[in-house]
């Protein structure tokens, strides 16, 4: 399979072929825990680093290596790597990455579990952690210096979907020798390639659209072929043991076969939704790199093929009007993953975010109002209607 071929069909193929398996069309899974050496000579050699093989499914699987593979194919990267959850990906990396002394700069909005990470984990054990509104790529470029080691941020963000120049973060990582590490998960590599752009290295939750059925946590991690290694025997193997099971690697390589299709159908699907919250008077700010309205429309429109599947938004009313809100719902559930079949809504400030405090939520611009909607792949009218309803009636209107 040729880098030339298109995504969908990298997707689907990269890297295996059935001829090779027996005829089977779908890649076998391969639950072992360890693997047989030919010789005691072989053996030897494989752990030494001379000869490639599998050793021990800790350190790689082959279920595993066709799906790092795949999404290195798809990321335009040399290597990639299958951890067991997203927040096994963030902290292999950064262990990694970092020692005593060094400098991190991350964006002033991170998922919750990487915020506490960042604040419990490496500040603890002597990495300083430098936020910055990367919203303007100037603040970055005043903060940076010859202590930073790594320049982190998501694009978009998570929750209240803040994008970052990649290019331009890029450029002034590399102008200090820093590494420059993105977390893909919203925009998935069908809509945003951060290699492509400069980025080193990128992560996923995979559990989110990669896997796209709410069935499989796991995260994935792209980079150079050294990086990758480097990750694979320090972060992975020694310092976290985040290793993914066979299984869900399966569940994800099934998942990506599905994931240009899907994401169109988010995509569509998040433009109509947008447009009719944006035109609501029971909603106010509507966060959406696709509407004009949004800031930082032209940024999404340059790096991302799409605006992507997520919104956010503040309902009229704040806190409580939102959380009324959701309690109506009938059709869209309350949960806090995104990427799947189904429409989910959450409350950043009470359940993903909840590990910042309040000063910290209105410091990196996550409003006790703001609503997090992943838009599924219903009939968008039946999310409408859903949406419309769950309204209060006095600010109920037709849905368009």
């Amino acid at each position: 399979m040729s880098s030339e071929n298109g995504f969908a069909t990298r997707a689907i193929h990269h890297a295996y072929d059935p001829m090779e398996n027996e005829g089977a069309l779908t890649p076998p899974m391969h639950l072992t825990s360890t693997f047989v050496f030919e010789n005691a000579e072989a053996g030897g050699e494989m752990f030494a680093g001379e000869r490639q093989g599998h050793i021990y499914s800790r350190i790689s699987n082959p279920t595993c290596d066709l799906l790092e593979q795949r999404i290195a194919t798809l990321e335009g990267a040399e290597a990639g790597l299958a951890l067991s959850s997203g927040m096994g990906a963030v902290t292999a990396v950064l262990w990694t990455l970092l020692s005593p002394g060094d400098e991190v700069i991350v964006d002033k909005t991170l998922y919750g579990c990487t915020f506490a990470y960042m604040r419990h984990g490496l500040a603890k054990w002597g990495v300083t952690v430098t936020h910055v509104d990367m919203t303007d790529i100037d603040n970055l470029r005043d903060a940076v210096s010859d202590k930073t080691r790594v320049v982190y941020f998501e694009t978009p963000a998570n929750p209240n979907m803040r994008l970052v120049d990649i290019a331009g973060a890029a450029e002034i990582a590399h102008s200090v020798g820093a590494k420059v590490v993105v977390d893909n998960t919203y925009a998935t590599p069908y809509l945003t390639r951060p290699i492509e752009l400069g980025a080193d290295i990128v992560l996923h939750s995979a559990t989110k659209y990669l896997g796209g059925h709410g069935d499989v946590v796991a995260g994935l991690v792209v980079g150079t072929a050294e990086q990758i290694a480097e990750i694979r025997l320090i972060g992975m193997k020694d310092m976290t043991g985040a290793v993914m099971a066979p299984f869900n690697a399966m569940l994800i390589l099934r998942g990506l076969k599905t994931l240009a299709l899907r994401m169109d159908r988010h995509c569509a699907s998040a433009r109509i939704v947008a447009d009719w919250l944006a035109a609501h008077p029971a909603i106010g700010t509507v966060y959406y790199p696709g509407l004009v309205s949004f800031p930082q429309h032209d940024l999404g429109t340059r790096q991302m093929a799409q605006p992507g599947g997520m919104i956010a938004f503040e309902v009229n009313g704040g806190m409580e009007a939102g959380i009324s809100m959701m309690n109506r719902l009938k059709m869209i559930q309350r949960a806090v993953s995104l990427g799947d079949a189904e429409t989910l809504i959450q409350h950043p400030a009470s359940m993903t975010h909840s590990t910042y405090s309040p000063e910290e939520r209105a410091e990196h611009g996550i409003s006790d109002g703001l609503v997090r909607l992943s838009v599924g792949l219903e009939d968008v009218k039946d999310i409408l209607d859903d949406l419309e309803q769950s309204l209060p009636p006095r600010t109920r209107h037709a849905a368009e």
